[in-house]
């Protein structure tokens, strides 16, 4: 089959496509901590149905103990064709300040080209991508290439059980190239293959200062409250310049495509007169360097608070590194931190958060055959040239995967564009870029094993 073949088969196939993407949208597949768990079971289910409805008639739950259940299937090469392992996940954030949505979250709408809804983009378009993508493929009849599927449902709250999932399913999971459909283009048409992801820790800090609250007028002065002892700490993360003040971790200049500032507050929405934070050019910041933020703060609330000195409040830190750099180091290095700018000799505990452990990043080598294919066959599905573009972001799935299976390539690209607003309120995702990143992903499994002639002589200039 020609490629324009396979474009109208997947234009064609895109109603429904959309459609299970609209199935998974109304499940509110939240897998943190007071969320019912239920809901991520269905939204489990409901991808394996997806999924045997493609063709990956065997696909099933992966049950992982005190977790939430992931999703496998594979359908079989021919023999001695690599093995690729399509990744996504069904789980998404929670959905934030509903007020300040346009449409409800787990009610998807179509408007303008776009659907709204939690995790309409991240990552419940990276499921949908992978159905069609086979049944577009298999449609011809056997597949060229051994295809493996994992859809994970803690991506988003844990990674407890990470090494469960990729460790425990070894055998099931192993592959010669693993295609992570949870990233997205630099702009809207743009195609891009991600060729890193930063690292991630966090940690709760937590300082005291009385066993109990005493009364603001009878003690204050002499006693200092708990949270302007923690901001104080706080404060001191960031030099005057905004660069990050933690000593010990790694940065290096960036040397890819440089991000523009234009594009970047236009991106991001942040106020003209906000002073964009730290030094290095924009994509030394986001992509080569480590950036920290409090994501949470536990103190007295406004309403009903009293004239009390707060005995202790608690922070959520959260530290995302440079590919490279060490997790556990770069923990143990916020941690010392936080503990040697205490001011006054108060009392500073820390504990982990949400059963988050330390994350790796990673640097996608793109000089190896799967990249230079996967950018050959985004250029063909695009009909422009494609570009390798950094993530400031963090995948815990691929340091495991590439610990556990070594020498395995892997390629990170998605349906997410700039204004896809993941993890924020009015979450979308551009159709037309689910319908295109299919392509290039059916493009990509359909020429892995043996590459045509046209794509042969792209490769090699």
């Amino acid at each position: 089959m020609d490629d324009r073949a396979l474009r109208e088969r997947i234009a064609g196939d895109m109603p429904r496509a959309i459609d299970e993407l609209e199935r998974l949208v109304r499940i509110p597949s939240m897998g943190h901590p007071g969320y019912d768990p239920a809901n991520v079971r269905a939204s489990a289910e409901t991808t394996r149905d997806i999924l045997n409805e493609a063709g990956v008639t065997d696909a099933r739950l992966l049950e992982l103990d005190g977790g939430h259940p992931a999703v496998f299937g594979e359908i079989p090469g021919p023999d001695g064709a690599p093995t690729v392992l399509l990744y996504a996940h069904h789980d998404v954030q929670p959905e934030g300040p509903i007020e300040e949505w346009d449409t409800p979250p787990f009610e998807p709408v179509v408007k303008d080209g776009r659907m709204y809804g939690r995790g309409a983009a991240d990552d419940k378009s990276g499921i949908v991508v992978h159905a069609a993508a086979i049944r577009a493929l298999l449609a011809d009849g056997r597949p060229p290439v051994s295809i493996k599927v994992v859809v994970e449902g803690e991506e988003e709250c844990s990674t407890e059980h990470l090494p469960q999932l990729v460790q425990g399913n070894a055998d099931l999971l192993r592959a010669d190239v693993a295609v992570i459909a949870d990233g997205g283009n630099y702009r809207t048409g743009v195609p891009t293959l991600n060729s890193s992801i930063r690292g991630v820790t966090d940690i709760v800090v937590q300082v005291r200062v009385l066993p109990r609250a005493q009364h603001s007028g009878s003690y204050g002065g002499p006693i200092p409250d708990a949270i302007t002892a923690l901001a104080r700490i706080i404060a001191s993360l960031h030099h005057d310049d905004g660069s990050v003040a933690i000593e010990g971790l790694q940065r290096f200049e960036w040397t890819g495509m440089q991000i523009p500032e234009d594009e970047f507050r236009e991106e991001s929405g942040v106020l003209d007169q906000v002073e964009l934070i730290g030094a290095g050019t924009l994509s030394d910041r986001l992509l080569a360097g480590p950036a920290v933020a409090v994501l949470g703060f536990d103190a007295p609330a406004i309403a009903g608070s009293s004239n009390q000195i707060v005995p202790f409040a608690r922070a959520r830190v959260s530290l995302r590194i440079a590919p490279g750099d060490d997790p556990v180091a770069a923990r143990q290095a916020l941690v010392d931190h936080l503990r040697s700018h205490a001011p006054w000799g108060v009392e500073v505990t820390f504990e982990g958060t949400l059963g988050f452990e330390a994350g790796h990043g990673h640097l996608v080598d793109t000089t190896r055959p799967a990249s230079r294919a996967a950018m050959d066959a985004l250029a063909r599905a695009y009909g422009r040239e494609a570009i390798e573009m950094g993530s400031g972001g963090s995948i815990p799935l691929v340091p495991m995967l590439t610990q556990t299976f070594p020498g395995i390539e892997i390629l990170i690209w998605g349906a997410m564009d700039e204004r896809s607003f993941i993890h924020s309120v009015n979450e979308s995702v551009e159709l037309s870029e689910v319908e295109r990143i299919t392509l290039a992903e059916a493009l990509f499994l359909r020429n892995l094993g043996g590459v045509s002639e046209e794509a042969a002589a792209r490769l090699e200039r």
